[in-house]
């Protein structure tokens, strides 16, 4: 089985997750059961505080927010353990978002030593 990192990019929800709806919060209750009958693997996963609580490095200098000044941001990630780039893509499509998307991106493997 191939390891891959998936990214969350979404909106923030005003309020934060105490106020996302319902069907987004029953949806995020689902998924691990989803991705189990489509037979792959989380292994381990993130949620990440809202984008204003983010700093940024660039060549030493401390700034406020993501790098990017965009409507959605990353809200969270997982490594997800499937057979191949197909089949996580077929897990990416059901991963719950608020107004956003999925990226997908195969990790390295380890060199044998």
């Amino acid at each position: 089985m191939a390891q891959f990192a998936v990214f969350i990019y979404e909106a923030e929800i005003p309020g934060g997750w105490e106020n996302a709806p319902k069907e987004l919060l029953e949806a995020h209750e689902a998924f691990p059961g989803k991705v189990e009958k489509l037979g792959a693997k989380i292994l381990n996963g993130l949620a990440l505080q809202p984008a204003g609580t983010a700093k940024n490095v660039r060549d030493g200098a401390v700034g406020d927010g993501p790098f990017a000044d965009t409507r959605e941001s990353i809200g969270g990630a997982f490594v997800l353990e499937a057979k191949d780039l197909d089949h996580a893509l077929e897990v990416a499509k059901v991963v719950p978002v608020n107004d956003g998307g999925v990226e997908v991106r195969p990790l390295f493997d380890a060199p044998e030593a």
